[in-house]
């Protein structure tokens, strides 16, 4: 049975439109009967990847997802002297080993996440067939490298529809966040003034807009199959405790982007449940099946006790449902962000924190 992390986090956003829809509106779901506030778990990868906290504690290891490795290639060709003619050809045999290329535009039809080996590779080989002015060989456009994964690419995966042998099952499963508590999706109705209207011939705004937004304590699930990651990772046990430990930061402490600007909707997680075991991993996103209310103690502590009782429930009736656990509580100030990492990385040691 593989080894599973499994991260339950608490994060309170004060009014905000983190995460929108088609319609600009903030992302919800029915759960429970009632409606609650959603952000998407492409919404939350995509920001914890791209994040200075994960670039910082991963540089050298980070991929990068695109559609564009062709359009990349050929300009390497053609600054370099090959003919626009050839350029496009031999760009199109490099992006090929990624997905399909378009034909004139030369992006593949899907986006990839490309490792940085691997991107590396195609662009020293672009250099290399300018330098002597030939095609690729076929040995040569062997680029795809999963010998040297990064750690994105190892967390949440890819896949090659072409090339199925070379796909990496991802090792962290993320669940959409959702409101612990039922929602009221509300209207900021905004005016912009013109500085240089002096109001003596026209008081109106110079614009007028309407923009959604909603307050809301999240819960987010992450599950870690621990042993996956270091296989991706070819057995380097010291990038997957850096990963682990950067992927825990980022799903902490980064806030998505959306009208940020706007709202300046930042926060830390109020509380953060990381468990450890070979049991099968369960989210506890039914201790809100009944909305949180807040009346007995406020929202937070409410919520706080609701996780924490549904995991006793679970541990009575399923028997212990993880091996170790560390709490840390920032509402009540228990527990510490410097043992959290340390309880969920593979090179230090501590206590359950049970």
């Amino acid at each position: 049975m593989s080894q599973f992390l499994q991260l339950h986090i608490l994060t309170s956003y004060p009014p905000s439109n983190l995460n929108r829809d088609d319609m600009g509106r903030p992302k919800t779901a029915r759960m429970g009967g009632s409606e609650r506030l959603r952000i998407s778990s492409q919404s939350l990868k995509r920001h914890w990847r791209t994040s200075d906290l994960f670039e910082d504690a991963l540089s050298g290891h980070i991929g990068t997802r695109t559609k564009n490795i062709g359009p990349n290639v050929y300009a390497e060709l053609v600054a370099n002297g090959v003919a626009e003619k050839k350029a496009k050809e031999w760009a199109a045999d490099i992006a090929n080993v990624f997905g399909k290329a378009k034909k004139e535009q030369l992006e593949i039809e899907q986006l990839v996440h490309v490792s940085q080996a691997e991107w590396e590779g195609a662009m020293a080989l672009a250099k290399q067939l300018a330098e002597e002015q030939r095609a690729p060989e076929k040995e040569e456009l062997e680029l795809l490298r999963k010998d040297r994964m990064d750690a994105d690419i190892a967390l949440f995966g890819r896949m090659l529809a072409s090339k199925p042998a070379e796909n990496v099952d991802a090792a962290c499963q993320v669940a959409h966040a959702i409101s612990v508590h039922s929602v009221t999706i509300e209207d900021d109705y905004f005016t912009a003034v013109d500085d240089l209207n002096d109001g003596q011939d026209d008081l109106g705004a110079a614009h007028i807009g309407e923009r959604g937004f909603a307050a809301a304590l999240f819960y987010s699930y992450l599950c870690i199959n621990v042993d996956q990651l270091v296989e991706n990772l070819n057995g380097n046990k010291d990038l997957a405790d850096k990963t682990l430990k950067a992927l825990t930061e980022a799903a902490v402490k980064v806030s998505p982007t959306g009208y940020q600007n706007s709202f300046g909707s930042r926060a830390y997680a109020s509380y953060v449940l990381a468990e450890q075991g070979e049991q099968q991993p369960r989210s506890l996103s039914v201790a809100f099946l009944k909305p949180v209310d807040g009346r007995e103690q406020g929202m937070a502590l409410d919520t706080i006790d609701a996780l924490n009782k549904q995991v006793e429930i679970f541990d009575q009736v399923y028997e212990p449902c993880a091996d170790t656990r560390y709490a840390l509580d920032a509402v009540t100030g228990q527990g510490s962000f410097k043992e959290l990492l340390a309880f969920v990385g593979l090179n230090d040691e501590i206590g359950s924190g049970e």
